[in-house]
């Protein structure tokens, strides 16, 4: 598990958060979702050892992570928005030179997930696009088999059907010793996959909550007319998308995107989930 308590992070005299607490269960695909800038990545930093908190802590499997002890590492992996690259590296050479620090690698899943993903192990990653370069990475990550997977801005560069792709392969091979963090402003990208949302905004934790627990607490009306309770009103073909409070109008399907942007507009009313 991990367990950020009672934490805080500057630079310099830029606050990025102020006292915030969160827990990440093992079994879960997490969405750490926000606009750009509001520190996610600073948040995935933290929790992988690389930035020490300005107070409060931060702990994985009662490792303290800035202390970086290698029974820590080999348990965590982070991959950047931007990870760079020698010229002569492939995915398999990359992974190769992993490896050795990683007990629970698996080269065979690589090369599966490679396959699946449609791009070649074996290739130079200068030869490649950035949205197979963004696979690649993507399926040497999780080949490396860690407990906690932490995934800055995944879906970067990836076309319609690779983000199909990557949102069915995490689905598939989440389990339940497994924790994956997926940090992202693009939050249509992560629909369906997510579960339990978490929305960053202001130096604080806006929403902190399962999808069941939103869709209990709030309703998302389809090709209705523009509510003025709404949270959040959206024109769509038909009518409109309003975010409401769900005082009893049953059960709704999520819309992530919605959801965020009543989120951001109206955090005070939120804090009844």
């Amino acid at each position: 598990m991990i367990d950020i308590k009672n934490f805080s992070f500057s630079y310099t005299k830029t606050p990025v958060f102020d006292n915030i607490n969160l827990q990440f269960q093992k079994g879960a695909i997490y969405g750490l979702l926000g606009e750009n800038g509001v520190g996610k990545t600073t948040l995935l930093k933290v929790i992988s050892g690389l930035l020490k908190p300005t107070a409060g802590s931060c702990t994985v499997d009662e490792y303290t992570s800035f202390d970086r002890l290698p029974e820590f590492l080999q348990n965590i992996f982070l991959l950047p928005d931007d990870v760079p690259l020698p010229d002569s590296a492939t995915p398999e050479s990359f992974f190769r030179d992993l490896a050795p620090f990683y007990p629970k690698q698996n080269r065979e899943m690589l090369l599966h997930l490679a396959q699946e993903l449609k791009v070649n192990p074996t290739r130079k990653f200068k030869e490649m696009s950035f949205g197979q370069q963004k696979k690649s990475l993507l399926a040497c990550a999780l080949a490396l088999n860690t407990d906690y997977l932490l995934l800055d801005e995944p879906t970067n560069g990836l076309d319609i059907p690779s983000k199909a792709d990557f949102r069915r392969i995490l689905t598939e091979r989440v389990n339940s010793e497994q924790t994956i963090i997926i940090s992202t402003h693009q939050v249509k990208d992560v629909e369906n996959l997510i579960d339990p949302i978490i929305i960053i905004s202001n130096n604080s934790v806006l929403l902190n909550a399962s999808v069941e627990k939103i869709t209990e607490k709030l309703y998302f009306e389809y090709g209705g007319q523009q509510r003025p309770d709404a949270l959040y009103s959206e024109m769509m073909p038909g009518g409109y998308l309003n975010v409401l409070v769900n005082n009893g109008l049953g059960e709704s399907q999520l819309n992530i995107e919605a959801l965020f942007n009543a989120v951001l507009r109206n955090p005070a009313k939120i804090n009844i989930l």
